[in-house]
């Protein structure tokens, strides 16, 4: 038996990675205003899954980016989507108060008619991935209605869901996901709880890990506070099959971030990463900018998730990087500004070295 064989063994992923048909067990992060075409592609190019986030696209640039990418790379490509219910708009009218000090200094005013929210899976979009036939379909906020999912499934591509909690691991498996992805307490962006719960009660990735495994019968993958070998090879070792990355990603040239953006990653303010409810009403991990000092972090005049972000669009135009989100996970200070394909390929060989690889490859 050779070295690959010994560690497919060791950490009991190599059957999961032949599913993903990717060349390592690293999915890139759907990170929305993040990732595109060009992250994608790169990451796809050093042998990742590839992601591209969808809850802020419509139909037709769903459709013309995913034919870029896959003009531009072959692999597994992940579609992802949010699954929260977008209701009629709040009243608002606390939060722009609470705003307007804003306004009146960068003479603007909140956006008379609300600007596209982040969307949740719908018919429409079902109707996308069953033309596009995407390798891999994956849901945020829990998982669509039934039929959607159905028709979702129907397409043929795995069908992934993020748990952030035992309990919503155990939910997601028992309504037929194909593997669960554990988003620990250290992941940037927003954390994926559909079952309600208090955040302060969520786990850092190490402590979930084990117990999801240990309670579902499909694959789980890691995400949250992984951005080297060390982190790969700690979550397979606890029993994930694979690891999702994002805020490594974001250092890379191909990211869609600003340059305020990539200079708060690689600050000490990055060391500082808090869940906040500004940007969108949601619970989402980032760097602290001026709108979350000068508000505090959670204010419970933000309307509901993902309303908040109306209010905030002219000002956020004005100053992105004051009153935007500086998304980042726990461990961005352990990244670097490389291509997305010399990244994927260095976390890969790396965690190899350290499981006792050959640098060659995993087994499939």
């Amino acid at each position: 038996m050779g070295v690959d064989a010994e560690y497919g063994d060791m950490v009991g992923q190599g059957t999961f990675l032949g599913r993903l048909g990717s060349a390592h067990p690293i999915l890139l992060a759907p990170m929305a205003a993040a990732g595109g075409v060009g992250l994608a592609a790169g990451a796809m190019a050093g042998g990742a899954v590839g992601a591209l986030p969808c809850a802020m696209l419509t139909p037709g640039a769903l459709r013309s980016q995913f034919d870029e990418l896959r003009a531009r790379a072959t692999g597994p490509v992940n579609l992802n989507f949010f699954c929260h219910r977008l209701g009629p708009a709040p009243d608002d009218s606390a939060w722009r108060a609470l705003l307007a000090p804003f306004f009146a200094e960068y003479h603007v005013d909140a956006p008379a008619t609300a600007p596209p929210l982040r969307a949740p899976f719908d018919a429409e979009m079902a109707a996308v991935v069953e033309d596009l036939r995407p390798e891999i379909i994956s849901f945020h906020f829990g998982l669509p209605d039934k039929p959607l999912l159905d028709r979702a499934r129907a397409t043929g591509a795995m069908i992934l869901a993020s748990a952030t909690s035992v309990a919503e691991a155990r939910w997601l498996a028992a309504h037929g996901v194909d593997a669960v992805i554990a988003q620990g307490w250290e992941a940037g962006g927003h954390a994926g709880r559909f079952l309600g719960g208090s955040a302060d009660a969520q786990m850092g990735l190490m402590a979930l890990i084990p117990q999801i495994v240990d309670v579902v019968d499909v694959p789980v993958i890691a995400a949250g506070g992984i951005a080297d070998g060390r982190g790969i090879a700690a979550a397979l070792m606890l029993g994930a099959s694979a690891v999702q990355i994002g805020t490594a990603y974001l250092h890379c040239p191909e990211s869609l971030i600003h340059e305020p953006h990539r200079a708060a990653l690689a600050s000490d303010a990055a060391d500082r990463t808090v869940f906040t409810n500004l940007f969108s009403g949601g619970l989402a991990r980032g760097i602290p900018n001026r709108l979350m000092a000068t508000l505090g972090p959670i204010r419970a005049e933000a309307p509901p998730f993902p309303h908040a972000a109306s209010a905030l669009a002219r000002l956020r135009t004005a100053d992105p990087a004051g009153f935007g989100p500086l998304w980042s996970g726990q461990a961005s200070r352990l990244s670097r500004p490389i291509p997305a394909k010399a990244l994927t390929e260095h976390l890969a060989a790396e965690a190899l070295a350290l499981l006792g690889g050959t640098g060659k490859g995993w087994p499939t």
